[in-house]
């Protein structure tokens, strides 16, 4: 297939009749209408992590249920959509009710805003907008009270309890035009919440969020189905209170768990229609990994824009797509907070091994932070971490968790980076430098050895770790240039000091790794004699450095030795 023919690729698409139209690539996710519409429940919540299809697969649903129209109430048809697509054969019993519906479609992520004021401001401009694109219900009969009100709420002059129950006014208003009743998609319906939380206005937002909800899901009489989308699943009592019909699929529900992301079959699919399947062993390796009920996904987001690059550059490298987009504060909080307890777990998982937790699905904003297990709950249903094995212990779930993939790791790693990057500056270097100008072994190694300590590690101590922990270390403390793996005689030493004044000082510093504790000493004597065979010191000496101290630092765990050539 000629690149010119084929299909566009997706990014920043959300819309499906955009995706169908523009003959871009579509993972056919269309039975999850039929699996929506029969499975009975009135109001649906289904929580998945950021850029998992959640918009998309909302705009699916609306396209195929909505009796669309236009201002001026003509009927718009969009059955052609799918045609060619899983739930065009899936019989007259489903395809009987497409393009059937009055549907209200709202999203809530523009309200992520630095306050309150600003926040309510994009949820009213949302409201209005859904209610500008139904402006058609004006042509039917009502009370003189209710158009004005509809007027007022068009026109964005609504009184503030008129937007409280706007939803509830617009279901009322689309059954009575339409004969039928309504499909409420509301989309991204924490987003508010979490901005909210860690902008300090969360007790405003959630009560507009809770009564904006109540008024249009509970026991209203105008609502065929409500689906719900978002992160997290907030306690029914901070949002859904009353609200009983309401049934919930996270991650770990076996219900919808191959509709969000990508099946490896789907995955396969993709990099073959593009001639890219020789790709998959490393997508796999950084995208892959994530749990949704008993089937194994790959992120969607990453998948397409590595795509996308890889067919105008072959030998490009997979990047980190998704933790670009975003917010990782809440994992930079986890370790900056970290306690014992909580740096050993966090080593555990950067050394591909998992940790414990038991499950609680109803959190609040509020109670992320009132036990570890919530934070750890967080950082799991956002998409940090991905399920494993489940047992029960009396009435608690508990799950084993871990790092899904490459992509995920470097986001651990990043903010642990920045962690120490951050606590370096505030530390008293001196002594690490001075025991070095002073040839004083014992003393660098017990500072260096402390620090190691008190530091998070990744990589299993391999040996990027402990450079970077080496550089962190030495940049910036005292009146020294620190140079990383440059060309010094006949080899590479690890690092370099020079100091900042002609004749100044200058240090070699080769690191070692022993495996075990007992090799540490012949690790030692091996680079020393290495140093002087390959004469790591002759480019400082001929530079008019004086004078030149030689050291090998060797690492075993969170401990280490230093000894001078």
């Amino acid at each position: 297939m000629e690149p010119r023919k084929r299909k566009g690729i997706p990014i920043g698409h959300e819309d499906f009749k955009e995706i169908v139209t523009k003959n871009c690539y579509f993972v056919d996710k269309t039975l999850l209408i039929q699996e929506l519409f029969e499975s009975g429940a009135k109001t649906t919540l289904l929580t998945r992590p950021r850029r998992f299809g959640k918009t998309l697969n909302l705009s699916m649903l609306r396209r195929f249920f909505e009796d669309e129209r236009t201002e001026r109430g003509e009927k718009i048809h969009n059955g052609h959509l799918f045609d060619g697509f899983a739930i065009s054969k899936c019989g007259a019993e489903i395809m009987r009710h497409q393009g059937q519906y009055p549907v209200i479609n709202l999203s809530l992520k523009s309200a992520k805003q630095p306050n309150y004021e600003m926040a309510y401001g994009c949820l009213l401009n949302e409201i209005i907008k859904e209610f500008q694109r139904h402006v058609y219900v004006l042509e039917m009969e009502m009370s003189q009270k209710n158009r004005e009100t509809l007027e007022r709420i068009l026109l964005g002059k609504g009184r503030p309890e008129e937007y409280v129950t706007a939803l509830m006014f617009l279901l009322e208003c689309l059954a009575k035009y339409h004969g039928k009743n309504v499909f409420i998609l509301i989309d991204e319906y924490d987003v508010p919440l979490e901005n909210a939380y860690f902008e300090n206005f969360y007790d405003k937002m959630i009560a507009f969020i809770r009564s904006l909800f109540e008024s249009a899901l509970k026991t209203n009489p105008y609502l065929e189905q409500g689906i719900i989308t978002g992160c997290l699943r907030i306690s029914r009592e901070s949002v859904f209170t009353g609200l009983n019909n309401l049934a919930v699929h996270s991650m770990i529900s076996p219900y919808y768990s191959d509709r969000f992301g990508f099946t490896e079959g789907e995955v396969r699919a993709l990099l073959d229609y593009y001639g890219l399947l020789e790709k998959y062993p490393e997508l796999q390796k950084w995208y892959d990994g994530y749990l949704f009920g008993e089937t194994e996904i790959y992120n969607p987001w990453s998948i397409l824009n590595y795509v996308k690059l890889a067919m105008a550059d072959r030998t490009a490298f997979p990047r980190p797509y998704w933790s670009n987009t975003s917010s990782n504060g809440i994992i930079r909080e986890l370790v900056e907070n970290a306690d014992e307890e909580t740096k050993a777990e966090l080593e555990a998982l950067m050394d591909g091994g998992v940790i414990e937790k038991p499950v609680h699905e109803e959190i609040t904003y509020g109670d992320v932070h009132a036990s570890k297990d919530n934070l750890w709950n967080f950082l799991f249903f956002t998409g940090y971490l991905k399920a494993g094995k489940q047992r029960l212990e009396g009435s608690e779930i508990y799950l084993e968790l871990s790092i899904p993939n490459t992509e995920i790791q470097s986001v651990y790693q990043r903010s642990i980076v920045t962690w120490f990057d951050q606590r370096i500056k505030r530390i008293d270097r001196s002594a690490l430098i001075k025991a070095l100008e002073e040839e004083d072994c014992e003393t660098a190694e017990n500072f260096l050895s402390q620090q190691l300590m008190d530091s998070i590690s990744y990589f299993d101590y391999a040996e990027q770790y402990y450079h970077g922990f080496m550089t962190g270390l030495l940049s910036g403390a005292g009146n020294y240039s620190v140079s990383s793996n440059r060309e010094s005689g006949t080899g590479r030493p690890n690092l370099i000091l020079t100091e900042r004044k002609f004749m100044g000082k200058a240090m070699v510093l080769e690191l070692k790794i022993a495996k075990k504790f007992a090799d540490m000493e012949a690790k030692c004597e091996e680079s020393l004699a290495q140093m002087e065979t390959r004469q790591y010191a002759q480019p400082l000496i001929d530079d008019g450095y004086r004078p030149i101290l030689r050291y090998v630092i060797c690492f075993f765990k969170k401990g280490c030795i230093v000894r001078k050539g």
